[in-house]
């Protein structure tokens, strides 16, 4: 354990909720020439080689006005607030192929698409389809329960809304540097073990030659940065292993202290995603969260949300403990989930 722990961070992503509250400035709209670029640029073209594409060559290709658009989200996502929200794309007039091809373009000239889950998936889809949380290998964006704060395996995530839930499911945002910033006031001394190693579950997610679990810290201080990598439930389920480190009394002591501050009114910020709306989160400088839902009874009409995982080449560099988890740290080259077998893939529907 560290003796002393860093010195909380400063600049854009360190925020509270209850300062952005009145600020909208994170929510950009489209720009209708480009989205008649984008709409144009996928017309007829190979998605799963639209996905696979590095991103220097998709840059080079694209019309200026989506580079450009693409250039301040990046921008925003890794060097100011850690979020944006990009609003105004008409899915309801877009065949479903056209609309995941638009949303994997932009993705893409953010980062390069990174591997959901152990079936490969470069598009996923985040909808409940009564998968129980009392099942090990399940995942939370497969149920209609309240996530918790937590974090992805890759950079960058993105979310396009395509059907919003009758009621529920709003999304949530925290930065992590306000977090420990608000930590170190209250627990100076407790500070340092959040900078200890934790087993997390990997939910049955086993990359060959892993252990079914990683042991990588909640929080990181390399080059300069914090970096957050946390998953409470995971946390706990590995305890499911018998050789997996058993958290000692100060780490659980700690970790409810981080629950409870995210947790806080005044510390995150929640926004509505409606249909449309296309939202880039940081996944080392913030945490987010969905708050539970209740689905429609028209299947059709049922809360969905395409996903990416995007390896973004203008990303921080990361400590070498995250190669268990991201198979490399490798800027632009990193994350994502592949087990023996995994064939990458662009699904458009489940």
């Amino acid at each position: 354990m560290l003796a002393v722990a860093p010195e909380p961070p400063h600049g854009p992503s360190v925020w509270t909720g209850r300062e952005l509250v009145n600020d909208t400035t994170w929510r950009v709209h489209w720009p209708v020439d480009a989205i008649n670029a984008a709409v144009n640029y996928v017309h007829g073209r190979d998605l799963d080689k639209l996905a696979t594409t590095p991103v220097a060559e998709l840059r080079g290709t694209c019309p200026p006005e989506l580079v450009e658009l693409a250039a301040g989200l990046t921008s925003e996502i890794i060097g100011g607030r850690g979020f944006v929200l990009l609003s105004g794309l008409p899915v309801h007039d877009l065949d479903e192929r056209t609309t995941a091809g638009v949303f994997l373009l932009l993705g893409g000239l953010i980062g390069l698409p990174r591997s959901q889950n152990a079936d490969g998936h470069l598009l996923g889809h985040v909808r409940d389809v009564g998968k129980s949380l009392d099942d090990p290998t399940s995942r939370i964006y497969q149920t209609n329960r309240r996530q918790t704060f937590h974090t992805d395996s890759t950079d960058v995530v993105g979310l396009l809304c395509l059907q919003t839930a009758a009621s529920g499911g709003q999304s949530l945002l925290a930065s992590a540097g306000a977090v420990y910033r608000e930590f170190h006031r209250r627990r100076p001394d407790l500070a340092p073990v959040l900078f200890d190693v934790v087993a997390t579950d990997r939910r049955g997610e086993q990359p060959p030659g892993m252990l079914p679990w990683f042991e990588i810290p909640v929080l990181s201080w390399f080059d300069n940065h914090l970096t957050v990598l946390y998953q409470r439930q995971y946390i706990d389920s590995a305890a499911r292993f018998p050789d997996a480190p058993a958290l000692r009394a100060e780490q659980v002591e700690a970790l409810d202290l981080f629950d409870d501050i995210v947790n806080e009114p005044d510390m995150h910020l929640s926004m509505d995603l409606e249909v449309g709306d296309i939202q880039f989160v940081h996944n080392h400088s913030l945490l987010h969260d969905r708050t539970g839902f209740v689905d429609h009874d028209d299947p059709s009409q049922r809360r969905h949300l395409l996903r990416l995982w995007l390896s973004a080449p203008d990303d921080r560099s990361l400590p070498p403990v995250f190669s268990q988890r991201y198979g490399s740290v490798t800027v632009g080259e990193r994350g994502g989930i592949v087990v023996a077998g995994t064939e990458l893939t662009v699904p458009l529907h489940l």
